[in-house]
C-alpha cells in the first residue's frame, strides 16, 4: 500500500525535513581531521532534541545512533562511535527526525581536510547530481521508473574516472517515506525493466531519492556487525539523499532549505511554494 498525504501531513513532514536539515549542516561544519563519528553523533542528537524532534534511526531495528556514519568503502549503515576521521577521509552522513509523527530522512557525503584525489570529488559530484536529476522527475502524472531512469542516465553519461568506473550499488535504493520512515514503493537507482514502470505519481506521495554510487563495484556486502555495508571491491563510494513530495504544483524537497528551489530552477523546473512560508 503506497501513502497518501494530505498538505497538512506534508506540512508537519517538511517540519520534519528542516530538523533533518539542520542535523547535517551542524554535523557538516563539524567534521574535520580529529573528530570521531560518535562525536558528530552526539552533535547531530543535540540538534534533534533542540528543534522537539525525535530520531527515526535510533533503535530502528536496533541500530544504535541518529546518524549513519560511512567512511571511504563504507556505503551506508556504518554505525557511529569511536572511529577518528583522519585528513584524506570521505563520509557520508545518513540522518532521520521525527515531528508529530511524521519523517524526514536526508544523506550527504563530505571530505575530511584537504587534498582529495579529483576522481573523489568528482564521484560525489555526480552522484549529488544524479541524484536532483531523479528529483527533476518527481512530479504529477510520472512513473516511478522515471526517477529510476534519469539518475541511471545520469551516470552513465558521465565521462569515467581514470582508474575506474561508476558502480551504481544494486542492493539498495530509495523508498516511499511519511508515517513510518521506510515504506513501499522500493526505488531502484537504475532501471529493471523486468518490474515494469512501476507507479504514477500523484500529489500526496513522499519519497526518498538517494543515489549511492561507488568507483569500482556496484557489488556489496554486510560486516559483522550486521549494518555496515562496504563495497566488495574497496573501492570508496558517495551517497547522496532528499525526501521529497509530490504536489499539484511540483516538486517540493522537504529535507532542503529552500526546498530545492534553487537546484531545480538550474533544471529548469519550478519547486512548490514551501507550505511554511
Amino acid at each position: 500500500m503506497v501513502e497518501i498525504k494530505t498538505p497538512e501531513q506534508i506540512r508537519k513532514m517538511r517540519e520534519a525535513g528542516l530538523v533533518v536539515a539542520e542535523a547535517l549542516k551542524a554535523c557538516r561544519e563539524a567534521v574535520a581531521p580529529g573528530i570521531s563519528t560518535g562525536e558528530l553523533n552526539s552533535i547531530a542528537a543535540k540538534v534533534i532534541a533542540d528543534h522537539r524532534a525525535t530520531s527515526n534511526f535510533l533503535g530502528y531495528h536496533g541500530f544504535t545512533g541518529v546518524i549513519c556514519a560511512s567512511v571511504n568503502d563504507e556505503v551506508v549503515h556504518g554505525i557511529p562511535g569511536e572511529r577518528v576521521l583522519a585528513d584524506g577521509d570521505m563520509i557520508s552522513i545518513d540522518c532521520g527526525a521525527i515531528v508529530d509523527g511524521w519523517h524526514g530522512d536526508a544523506a550527504v557525503t563530505c571530505f575530511v581536510g584537504s587534498g582529495h584525489a579529483e576522481e573523489l570529488l568528482r564521484l560525489s559530484q555526480v552522484t549529488e547530481d544524479s541524484m536532483w536529476a531523479g528529483i527533476a522527475q518527481v512530479k504529477k502524472g510520472n512513473r516511478l521508473s522515471d526517477i529510476s531512469r534519469a539518475i541511471e542516465s545520469y551516470i552513465r553519461r558521465q565521462p569515467l574516472p581514470p582508474k575506474g568506473k561508476y558502480g551504481i550499488i544494486e542492493d539498495f535504493g530509495g523508498h516511499g517515506i511519511g508515517s513510518a520512515m521506510h515504506m513501499d514503493p522500493h526505488l531502484l537507482n537504475y532501471v529493471d525493466r523486468r518490474r515494469g514502470r512501476g507507479m504514477k505519481l500523484v500529489p500526496g506521495f513522499a519519497i526518498a531519492i538517494e543515489p549511492m554510487v561507488s568507483l569500482g563495484t556496484p557489488k556489496t556486502h554486510t560486516l559483522a556487525d550486521e549494518w555496515t555495508v562496504k563495497t566488495n571491491d574497496g573501492t570508496w563510494s558517495s551517497h547522496w539523499e532528499h525526501s521529497i513530495a509530490v504536489t499539484e504544483e511540483g516538486p517540493l524537497v522537504l529535507t532542503a532549505f529552500d526546498g530545492g528551489r534553487a537546484k531545480l530552477a538550474e533544471l529548469g523546473i519550478t519547486a512548490a511554494p514551501d507550505p511554511l512560508g
